[in-house]
C-alpha cells in the first residue's frame, strides 16, 4: 500500500516585530558569511566545484565562490537567514552579548 503524504504547510514563527540592535546586525553579516561558507564546504566535500552555470549532473555551481564575490541577491538570502535566526532567538527570550575580554 502506497503511503500518502499530507500537504506540508510551513509555519515559521513571525519575527517581523523584532528589531535587531546594531551589534546584532553586525553579527548577522558574520553569520551570513558563515552560512555561505558552511554550504560551500559541504558542496565541495560532496564533489561539487565552481562552474559558470549550475549543472547538477556535473556538480557545477556558480555560487561556489567566496562570500565577497557573491551577487548581492545571494548575499541577501544568507543575510535574511541569519537575521531571522537572530530575531527568533531574541523573540524566544534569549539574549546575545559579546563576551568581555579580561
Amino acid at each position: 500500500m502506497k503511503e500518502t503524504r499530507r500537504e506540508y504547510i510551513p509555519e515559521p514563527v513571525d519575527v517581523s516585530d523584532v528589531s535587531l540592535e546594531s551589534p546584532l546586525m553586525e553579527l548577522s553579516e558574520v553569520l551570513a558569511k558563515n552560512v555561505h561558507d558552511t554550504w560551500s564546504a559541504r558542496r565541495i566535500s560532496e564533489g561539487w566545484r565552481y562552474g559558470e552555470k549550475r549543472d547538477d549532473d556535473k556538480k557545477l555551481h556558480p555560487e561556489l565562490v567566496p562570500y565577497s564575490e557573491l551577487p548581492e541577491s545571494e548575499k541577501e538570502y544568507d543575510r535574511l537567514t541569519a537575521m531571522n535566526t537572530l530575531r527568533l532567538i531574541v523573540k524566544l527570550g534569549y539574549t546575545i552579548s559579546l563576551k568581555e575580554e579580561k
